[in-house]
């Protein structure tokens, strides 16, 4: 008995043909036929009949089938250890965030990341900021990065972003050093989103302000900018999200200065695995 007979009796169950199995494992359907009928005659019993539309397991082969996954399980389980003693850590890291996260913070950290640990894969998941929220709660994700976390959360600062004031290039306010939000919110203005829920709107209800002529609504930090630069309106956007040529735009710095905070989380209740913990402390690290 050996690793290609088990691992073709896991692809005929789940592919329910040859045909289909062969091509999933990577060898001929003949060669796949031979293996499984010197695995039937070793063990002196049938395993598969066939069907008009495919094969099926016989009672025998149920049983064969949870033997041989359970088999291959403990094998990889045996690769994993080995690789971490002999240093290579392996496993897959689940990861939510918001797309100007992804845009800015993450690909650097990703590449670092995976030239230390190539055994480990990443899986990056965007969404907005609430749906990162929701799938850490569901431990549908590993890791997440969350928006403004408060001090009683369990999470590591990434980083923040300032919200600057952006402004067509011959706006009269443009010329100020500083703005505040509320004179900014008078002005005829650009929404964008970004696939958060905090924003210019939310931001300026929670002072006491809002924004009251509304000339356009985006979700995207770039389309808002634009739109900036074509004179429809004025904006505010996250520092992070400005583009490198400027040309037909002018950026103020609010006064006071608004934020917006970045924190990595865990799914709650449960430990992280050891990949997750790894991609923490490098986040640790950098701060």
């Amino acid at each position: 008995m050996n690793l290609t007979q088990l691992r073709s009796l896991i692809a005929v169950a789940e592919a329910g043909s040859f045909t289909a199995a062969a091509a999933a494992v990577g060898l001929t359907q003949s060669g796949m036929s031979q293996a499984l009928a010197v695995l039937e005659e070793h063990l002196g019993v049938k395993l598969f009949v066939r069907q008009r539309h495919g094969v099926a397991l016989t009672a025998f082969g149920e049983m064969a089938l949870d033997h041989a996954r359970a088999a291959l399980a403990h094998l990889d389980a045996i690769r994993q250890e080995a690789a971490v003693a002999t240093g290579e850590e392996t496993g897959s890291i689940r990861i939510a965030a918001f797309p100007s996260v992804f845009a800015t913070i993450l690909p650097p950290l990703f590449r670092r990341f995976r030239s230390l640990h190539p055994g480990i894969e990443l899986v990056a998941l965007e969404t907005d900021d609430r749906e990162v929220e929701l799938w850490l709660e569901a431990g549908s994700v590993d890791l997440g990065i969350v928006l403004n976390p408060s001090p009683d959360r369990a999470a590591v600062q990434v980083g923040q972003d300032a919200w600057l004031g952006v402004l067509p290039a011959a706006h009269r306010l443009g010329r100020r050093g500083t703005l505040s939000f509320a004179e900014l919110a008078t002005e005829p203005f650009v929404l964008a989103t970004g696939g958060c829920h905090v924003h210019a709107r939310t931001l300026a209800e929670a002072v006491g302000l809002s924004l009251t002529d509304v000339r356009m609504e985006v979700r995207d930090w770039a389309s808002a900018i634009a739109f900036v630069r074509e004179g429809v309106g004025v904006s505010l956007v996250p520092e992070s999200t400005l583009p490198e040529k400027r040309k037909g735009l002018r950026v103020v710095p609010l006064d006071p200065p608004l934020f917006r905070q970045f924190g990595l989380m865990a799914a709650p209740g449960r430990a992280p695995a050891r990949a997750a913990k790894l991609f923490m402390g490098l986040f640790q690290q950098k701060m």
